[in-house]
């Protein structure tokens, strides 16, 4: 176990070190808060990919797996549907729009009141999405190293902020460029050890189809099967469309916004779906093992919900000594990575979309680049000191179970918000007061299902609850399409300018210039190989030979990947 505990803090070392390696490139609130919109499709696609996942992937939705099987994989097919669209159209829009944050793209096109309340929910609801994916990842690591989870929110929470604070959006896209690779390779390799320890796939396959036959891996499930009828058709469908809401409305524009050009953010959105894509087929096979190999020591795991801890289980039970803590870094990996990009992009939207506006309209004189960088970092440790405690609290509750926790969340408030934001892409003709129709649509009906429940006892299951909030939002959208054509004539041209921009290429020289390709290639690199030569050292620790080959495979893996960046990539210019 100390060998763990070694691994763990030589990683914490390193992340704090790429931040500040990386605070050299921020010169202004562009640079901290979009990486003056100068980052390759590389480095913005596997950032996109660990913004997408967390801890939570390996907690709570193994929870689902463990338990139902392939149900809950909707909601990685909404991810990739989500990021095909990005790369066909949406991620070229966004970046061609020349927006800095999210923010100016819902100003655009609906105006100043929706920019507003969507500054004003996103720093509310943003905090509290990144506390229960830190949540999870405490509970995760707390099961395997029996420590207190609120003492490793704390850990883990800090460590985040440093390096998030020190390097902006830089920083934030370095160390998940760096954790994408040990993510990606130590996961890789669970799924091969997981197929090899049932007994090959053809084991694997057996055993899948009994627990078929039995009905608990059916892909839909009957109404009264599971708790709150989940993973019926119903469940499946409201989950893909939550899903898919949350990857394309206009709010998650600011994973494009830092490419270079139009070109780079479809590339790196391509890029994106195909990790997805083949992370998705192997990533959720271990806790189907753990169900047919472990599955009374997981549910004799002292946790609240024991199925989160499946993937743990049999992590400890395949992984080579030494790795443990490495398969634990790639969790810290997941959950840190959607958390630093939680904190940047919130506090670059509180600060160009509602800090400097109110100077601006107060009469205010401009702050200068240097003391806005100040700015950002200082709200940044404010976030993230929020973002701990509302996990601590999390932790201590018990009238949601993980999985609900986030998905009660994304029915009750972020379908009305985003719901909006997401059919303005789409519907031009839309006006920006619809903005507030179609939420007040959606809420009033969510606050109505959540009083109901309180008042009358009437239970609302989570597919039932989203399900009415999206007809909400949709019907109040058709009772005001009649009054469409009512806008004014400043909305009109902001719009049109609008359409206007998104369909215009970037010129990256004329615009931007100062390409740092090669730079920020090599210094990736050189940490990655640092990063290699470390987990080489696992290699003098007791193991068979075949254990050995393992972590040579997972070295090489880590070193192919440094190289590539180190001596292909950062030759470019």
């Amino acid at each position: 176990m100390h060998l763990e505990y070694i691994t763990l803090g030589a990683y914490f070392i390193l992340l704090i070190v790429i931040g500040v390696v990386f605070a050299r490139f921020n010169n202004n609130l562009s640079d901290f808060v979009r990486g003056g919109a100068r980052a390759t499709w590389w480095m913005v696609g596997t950032s996109m990919l660990m913004a997408g996942i967390s801890a939570f992937t390996f907690t709570g939705n193994a929870s689902a797996i463990y338990e139902a099987g392939p149900s809950a994989i909707i909601i990685y097919g909404a991810n990739i549907l989500g990021f095909m669209m990005g790369a066909t159209f949406l991620g070229r829009w966004w970046r061609q729009s020349r927006a800095h944050t999210s923010g100016d793209l819902v100003r655009a096109r609906f105006g100043l009141g929706a920019e507003q309340t969507f500054v004003v929910t996103g720093v509310i609801l943003n905090p509290l999405q990144a506390a229960i994916q830190l949540w999870a990842l405490a509970v995760f690591v707390g099961a395997v190293f029996g420590i207190r989870v609120d003492w490793m929110i704390i850990v883990i929470g800090l460590i985040t902020l440093a390096y998030s604070t020190t390097g902006g959006m830089w920083g934030v896209m370095a160390t998940d460029v760096i954790q994408g690779v040990i993510m990606y390779g130590m996961t890789m390799l669970m799924g091969v050890l997981c197929i090899m320890d049932v007994g090959g796939v053809s084991a694997f396959i057996e055993n899948y189809q009994a627990m078929v036959a039995e009905g608990s891996f059916t892909f839909v499930k009957e109404e009264g099967q599971f708790a709150n009828d989940r993973y019926t058709g119903l469940w499946i469908l409201m989950a893909f469309i939550m899903q898919i809401i949350s990857q394309i409305h206009l709010g998650a524009a600011n994973k494009y916004l830092a490419s270079k050009d139009g070109n780079t953010a479809s590339k790196a959105s391509w890029f994106c779906m195909v990790l997805m894509a083949l992370g998705v087929a192997v990533w959720f096979i271990p806790p189907m093992v753990a169900r047919f190999l472990y599955a009374d020591e997981v549910m004799a795991m002292a946790v609240g919900d024991p199925a989160t801890t499946s993937y743990a289980v049999v992590a400890k039970h395949v992984l080579p000594n030494g790795l443990l803590g490495v398969m634990i870094a790639a969790m810290f990996s997941a959950t840190m990575s959607s958390m630093d990009w939680g904190l940047n992009t919130t506090t670059g939207i509180l600060v160009n979309n509602f800090i400097l506006p109110i100077r601006r309209w107060m009469g205010k004189a401009k702050l200068s680049d240097l003391f806005q960088l100040r700015l950002c970092r200082t709200i940044t440790v404010i976030l993230g000191l929020l973002i701990i405690s509302m996990s601590i609290g999390l932790s201590n509750q018990t009238r949601f179970a993980m999985f609900d926790s986030y998905m009660v969340l994304s029915s009750v408030l972020a379908v009305p918000l985003t719901l909006p934001l997401v059919v303005g892409i789409f519907i031009r003709k839309m006006p920006g007061w619809y903005y507030f129709v179609m939420l007040g649509g959606g809420l009033t009906l969510s606050i109505y299902t959540v009083m109901d429940e309180r008042l009358n006892g009437n239970f609302w299951a989570l597919q039932e609850r989203s399900f009415v909030v999206v007809l909400g939002a949709l019907l109040a959208l058709l009772i005001a399409w009649p009054w469409r054509h009512k806008r004014s004539a400043e909305d009109l041209d902001r719009e049109t300018e609008l359409w206007k921009r998104t369909a215009t290429p970037v010129d990256f020289e004329k615009e931007v210039g100062g390409s740092l390709d090669g730079a920020q290639a090599r210094i990736t690199g050189n940490l990655i190989l640092v990063t290699a030569g470390l987990l080489a050292a696992f290699l003098l620790v007791p193991n068979t030979l075949g254990d050995r080959f393992v972590i040579l495979c997972l070295v090489g893996f880590v070193a192919a990947c440094g190289s590539w960046l180190r001596f292909v990539e950062g030759r470019k210019e």
